[in-house]
Order: structure tokens, then sequence, then C-alpha cells
């Protein structure tokens, strides 16, 4: 154990004289210190992180009880209370050890409150001392908890009515604030949720709900965790399960995919058709060059007929002969 002191700095005059408050005790435990610097750093960096403050600091909200530092100052009252509730401890121990202490699992924080005012924000995990009938203990779940939030119909900015399902991640993060300040956290928190979740997408047309989903379930979480701090509680996360459209809706944005999808089929089978074209032109072009390039067309064309099992046979005529029939000569007019 090591002891020194420590001046505190109270105010500065005008005359650049400083005033000293009276130089207050302070103990540093050589022992705790070494059990912190033996922790796992990961279990070490776990703990701090349950008791990581929010963003925006609660010490600094007005009329938030468990904000400030607890005023452990009793009246004459309370020290004879205390006194008299050591007597029957004593007399019947050690069976009174039943009633007087308690357990704290690790991943919960105990709140005690002494005649009414709170005693003590945050104890545990371990074993706890309580004082029967003059102390009252809490015990906060510090762990996740998550929760549905029930079906909501909004009215999108685009007047589109549409039922948004959402899943909501919250933790507490200051015990005496979340059991002194709200009478049911998780409760409040659910309630605050299907509010919040209609006041946010209320400013959110349908597209940006279908496609920027990401976004909106940030700006819920800032709403949501800017609202609960007061309470002690930080939500984590805000995920949407399910957005559901009118019936007349999903068959009017059917109707117009659909035929979105028609118009391009169109285009690209007149595009085939007119690359086809140039192909076959192309084709006509070579073959015209050659003249028995025709007669071997026709030969491939008879190969792949004659291939098949069918009793059609085609013999090919060169179209030559036609052209003799065409340009006979006419007899002059007499």
């Amino acid at each position: 154990m090591s002891h020194f002191k420590i001046p505190i700095i109270k105010r500065i005059n005008s005359s650049n004289t400083v005033d000293l408050e009276t130089e207050k005790d302070s103990f540093l435990c050589m022992n705790s210190s070494k059990q912190n610097s033996n922790l796992n750093p990961s279990s070490a960096s776990i703990r701090q992180n349950m008791h990581r403050p929010s963003v925006r600091s609660i010490s600094e909200t007005p009329n938030i009880i468990g904000a400030q530092a607890i005023n452990s100052q009793n009246d004459i009252c309370s020290y004879l209370l205390c006194a008299l509730t050591w007597v029957p401890i004593i007399i019947f121990f050690p069976f009174s050890l039943v009633f007087i202490f308690q357990i704290v699992q690790e991943y919960e924080r105990a709140v005690i409150f002494r005649l009414g005012r709170l005693w003590k924000s945050s104890c545990g995990p371990g074993v706890i001392l309580v004082l029967p009938c003059i102390e009252n203990v809490t015990k906060v779940d510090m762990r996740t908890v998550s929760f549905d939030v029930a079906p909501q119909e909004v009215l999108t900015k685009d007047s589109v009515t549409v039922a948004v399902d959402a899943v909501v991640y919250y933790r507490v993060f200051n015990p005496a604030v979340s059991v002194a300040n709200v009478e049911n956290a998780q409760e409040s928190t659910r309630l605050l949720a299907q509010t919040s979740l209609r006041n946010v997408l209320g400013q959110k047309s349908l597209s940006e709900i279908l496609s920027e989903r990401e976004s909106v379930s940030r700006s819920l979480k800032e709403c949501l965790d800017e609202a609960t701090d007061p309470w002690g509680i930080e939500v984590e996360r805000v995920e949407f399960k399910d957005v559901r459209l009118p019936v007349q809706l999903q068959r009017a944005m059917a109707a117009e995919a659909e035929a979105a999808r028609e118009a391009r089929a169109k285009v690209i089978a007149a595009e085939g058709e007119q690359r086809a074209a140039k192909a076959i032109k192309g084709a006509a072009d070579i073959i015209s060059s050659s003249k028995t390039a025709i007669q071997l067309r026709y030969l491939q064309t008879l190969n792949s007929i004659a291939s098949e099992k069918n009793s059609t046979i085609i013999f090919p005529v060169p179209i030559e002969i036609f052209d003799l029939f065409s340009n006979k000569p006419t007899s002059p007019r007499t």
C-alpha cells in the first residue's frame, strides 16, 4: 500500500492567487494493479466494452438518477437502522449468512438501494453483501437482448402503404441509470422502436426503403440510440426482416417489369435479325462471285436432307434454266 497526497486547484482569483482545497488522500492498491496486469488482454477489453459510455455522455444531461457520483452520506437514523440490522445477523450467525449473501453472475450487475436511496450503482460479479430489511437489490442483465418489432403499417413519402418488420439488438451499459430512470427498460425500448420505425420510414420513399436498407437501418439505429441514452441502453443494430407491399401494388409492379422485359426482348430480337440480314447479304455476295459456289451449296443442302430418314428427294435445278423461259423473244405486231 502506497500513500500520497494530491493537491487539487479549486479556482484562480483575479489577483493571480491560487486557492487549494483540502488535500485528499489517495490510496493505490498494488495487489489489484498486479491482478489487472495478469488479465488476458481479450478479457480486459471485453470488460472495458461492457462499461463503455455512449456517444452522448449521460452525465451531462440533468435530472438523470445515477449519472453523477453517488452521495454516500447518511444521517443518524440511517446509521441506527444499520446497527439494528446487524444485531439479528450476529445473533443468528451462521444461519443468517444465507440471507445476507447473494451471488451475481458474470453477465449481471447488481444495483443496491439502501433505505430507498441509490447506494451502489454496479456490484458484481461474484458474492455481494446485502443487509436485509434496509437494502434492496436489483440485478440487471448486461448481455445483448434482441426483440422483434411488431409489423408496422407505414405511409411512405410517396404515399405508398407498406408493412415493415424489424429486429432490434440492444444492451444495458449503465445498470444504475437503467433501473432508476425507467420502469421497464425492455418494454420502453420496444414501444420506442415501433414509433421510431414509423417516423423514420415516413420520411423515405418506397424506392429508398427497398434499395437502401442499410442507410435506413443506420438512421433508425441513431434515432433509437439517442433516445435511449438517458435510460442507460445502447442500441447496437437494427435490421429489417421483411417489407410487404399491397397486392395491387405488387401486380402493378409485376406488370411494369413484364412490359419492360418484353420491350427489351423485342429490341434484342430486332438487333439479331439486323445482324443476321447483314451476314446473309455478305454470304450472298461471296457466293455470287463464283459460278460453282452455288452448285456446291446445292450439294451441301442435298446432303443434309438425305442424312435424315425421309421419303422426300430434292434435286437441285440451276436457276439459270428459269431465265431461258423468262427471256422469250416477243413476236412483232403486224
